[in-house]
């Protein structure tokens, strides 16, 4: 072997990145302190320090600093964790990749995870899941949060589509797919037992008692905008985020609740509720969320293209 060939090998060995020391890296980082980062690796600080040493020996670059007793990141060291939470994402999606469309009989079914908000009605959600067991063969996880925690999933590729009462507020990479599957009217629903009578819909809310969505939703300023158009004095009894209590309590008669109406069927069939009225103008809007992916989930594509709620 020549003298130049055995020098190129050395120096492609020097730059060649170790990316057992980048995960410790990154665990480091992400845990802010070497001891945390141990525990949860389950390895010595001694060794963890001396590897993440060694990398910044082959970068040529400190990745933190310590200040007041704690380690902070240098500017090489924010550059390096960005690029290093890119690679470890992109090989969780990789191997979620392998795993959907690989072909061996165990592996057969396309996993699909949807997140949808607490706020969207699960008649929704189970629309969704329908739609996505007709388009093609695969077996459905569901997770529930608020929008902020199911975008970060949603960004990490631990879920597929994010089902969602109102688009993101802000985009800064520019990767997410949002699309509008449909929008809802809204009505007034009550306990048969309190219906109001002697006064038509909206007047037979003056003075009613009222269970609404919390401020955090844009329904609950759409209503309020409402009632202070029509001037309709209610007292607002109870707030809730979440749709499935925002129903039981209509049904458990403390107060009218909007609901979209779809999501109301069920109830009204049963006779738990009654429509009261409909708030005429305003939605209550549906949003199926996704982001970019190097490998798509061929059933999370399909639907992010084609799914449309029905009846609304």
């Amino acid at each position: 072997m020549s003298r130049e060939i055995l020098r190129q090998r050395q120096v492609a060995a020097a730059n060649w990145l170790n990316y057992h020391h980048l995960y410790y890296f990154w665990t480091i980082a992400n845990e802010g302190s070497i001891a945390r980062a141990a525990e949860k690796l389950n390895v010595g600080q001694p060794t963890l320090s001396t590897q993440l040493k060694q990398l910044e020996d082959s970068l040529g670059r400190p990745l933190f600093e310590r200040k007041n007793r704690r380690l902070t990141l240098t500017d090489a060291g924010k550059t390096a964790f960005q690029y290093a939470h890119e690679i470890f994402r992109l090989g969780s999606e990789m191997i979620e990749a392998v795993h959907d469309l690989s072909p061996l009989p165990d592996r057969a079914q396309i996993h699909l995870q949807i997140g949808a908000l607490d706020s969207v009605p699960k008649s929704f959600v189970m629309e969704l899941v329908e739609s996505a067991l007709a388009t093609g063969n695969c077996q459905i996880s569901i997770l529930e949060g608020k929008a902020d925690e199911l975008l970060r999933e949603l960004a990490a590729h631990r879920i597929d589509l994010m089902l969602s009462n109102s688009p993101p507020a802000l985009d800064e990479t520019g990767a997410l797919r949002v699309r509008s599957v449909g929008k809802v009217p809204i009505s007034f629903f009550t306990a048969p037992d309190s219906r109001p009578v002697g006064k038509t819909f909206p007047d037979n809310l003056q003075g009613q008692n009222l269970v609404l969505p919390t401020y955090h939703s844009k329904l609950r300023h759409d209503v309020e905008h409402w009632l202070r158009l029509h001037k309709i004095n209610a007292v607002r009894r109870a707030e809730t985020e979440d749709t499935s209590l925002l129903r039981l309590l209509g049904v458990r008669g403390l107060g009218m609740v909007p609901l979209a109406e779809a999501g109301a069927e069920d109830l009204v069939r049963q006779k738990s509720l009654v429509r009261v009225g409909r708030v005429d103008g305003v939605y209550e809007e549906i949003w199926l969320i996704s982001t970019q992916r190097k490998v798509e989930n061929p059933v999370a594509a399909k639907l992010q293209q084609q799914f449309r709620l029905t009846n609304v």
